[in-house]
């Protein structure tokens, strides 16, 4: 039988696990109508917990009372495939100025001027463009019972700040005439407190926030129990109690470990059933594949020195203690807690009592291991092929 659980980057799970109680207060807020708190809102956690799955979610919520959605990410030209989304007829244009002449070529919702090998978004009209472009959809909807949402998604220090200015002040203006209008942007926290404290920003600092935590066991264990079941198979309560345990509330681990068990199951000819010897081969696959989906290129993103003061955290079997990581560095404890401050903001590690930070993302500490191991290999390997080559010259 076909897996019912989805370990795939966004990809809705068949049950959501432990958010249903932000999903009702979105729901509330649609029902409530404009100036309701939650249609402006940023949902915020770590890599893995959930961000995108709950944007899907609330899209869902309006999709069923027939509201417009668009969906984007937060990258380079996202107002003008917003615009495109929702006047995908109207062609607009785009003017450029050189030194020595003036012309026009067709564009998506903006001005630009051209000097001296340079473009320059004129990000007043580009506000005034994705502006009408809401209040255009929303002009041809029953606004008393229909509306927009746009969610953006990875909304970080990589996003193009000019035209997240444009977003948000076209949003502020459509609130402030009460438009039937929902925005929900969706990124790692303290990438967004980077953007948020953008100067032209300020009114975003009101928004709400739904901050996605790890997920109660308990709600682990029914989302287990009630998968498995509703697909044909069981499982034992040691069983379930044995994939529980090892998700540590993630809820990406939560798909990973549920499908790999699943595949287990499966190749094993258990049709009806998962069992211990299922459960405990999916485990030690999906800690593998959490290290090569979210871990490594989690570390792989980081500049070298943030990745040491990981690698040093590693040696430890729990919480690490910052005067030693600064002292395995070689470094002040100045110099290490800008490091610190760092991962702390990225979500990468957590404080643990004063003087203590811990790995927040599940099997991090494993994976580091894994890593330093093949990274200590590839070094030996290396030197060893140097060492051949000299030997070979001095010949």
């Amino acid at each position: 039988m076909k897996s019912p659980f989805k370990p795939t980057a966004g990809c809705q799970p068949p049950v959501l696990v432990g958010r249903n109680q932000d999903i009702e207060n979105f729901r509330m807020a649609i029902e409530e109508g404009p100036g309701a708190p939650e249609r402006l809102l940023f949902v915020t956690g770590a890599r893995g917990i959930g961000k995108t799955v709950m944007l899907n979610a609330l899209s869902h919520v309006v999709e069923e009372q027939r509201w417009v959605v668009v969906n984007e990410t937060a990258a380079r030209g996202f107002v003008s495939r917003i615009i495109k989304e929702l006047e995908p007829a109207q062609q607009r244009k785009i003017s450029y100025t050189l030194p020595s002449a003036t012309f026009e070529v067709p564009f998506a919702g903006a001005q630009a001027t051209v000097g001296l090998e340079q473009l320059q978004v004129d990000s007043s009209l580009e506000s005034l463009d994705i502006r009408h472009a809401i209040a255009n959809k929303l002009d041809q909807l029953d606004e008393d019972h229909q509306g927009v949402l746009i969610t953006l998604d990875e909304l970080g220090a990589e996003s193009p700040m000019e035209e997240v200015r444009s977003f948000a002040t076209a949003i502020q203006h459509l609130i402030r005439e009460e438009r039937n209008i929902a925005v929900v942007f969706a990124g790692i926290p303290g990438m967004v407190d980077d953007v948020i404290n953008d100067k032209i920003l300020t009114f975003l600092r009101r928004a709400e926030r739904f901050h996605l935590r790890n997920v109660r066991n308990e709600d682990v264990w029914s989302a287990f129990e009630r998968t498995i079941s509703d697909n044909g198979k069981r499982a034992d309560y040691d069983v379930l109690n044995a994939l529980t345990l090892v998700t540590h509330g993630y809820p990406f681990m939560i798909q990973l470990v549920g499908h790999q068990a699943w595949r287990a199951s499966e190749s094993a000819g258990h049709e009806t059933e998962i069992t211990m010897e299922d459960a405990q081969l999916g485990i030690e696959r999906a800690r593998d594949r959490i290290g090569e989906l979210v871990n490594g290129p989690a570390v792989d993103s980081l500049p070298a020195m943030a990745r040491a003061y990981l690698m040093l955290m590693a040696l430890d079997d729990g919480p690490s203690s910052t005067g030693e990581l600064a002292s395995r560095m070689r470094k002040t404890p100045q110099y290490a807690s800008v490091y610190r401050a760092r991962l702390i903001r990225e979500d990468y590690i957590k404080p643990a009592g004063r003087g203590y930070v811990e790995f927040t993302m599940p099997f991090m500490r494993e994976y580091l291991r894994q890593y330093a191991a093949f990274n200590q290999l590839e070094q030996n390997l290396e030197d060893m092929a140097m060492s051949i080559i000299e030997e070979a010259s001095e010949r």
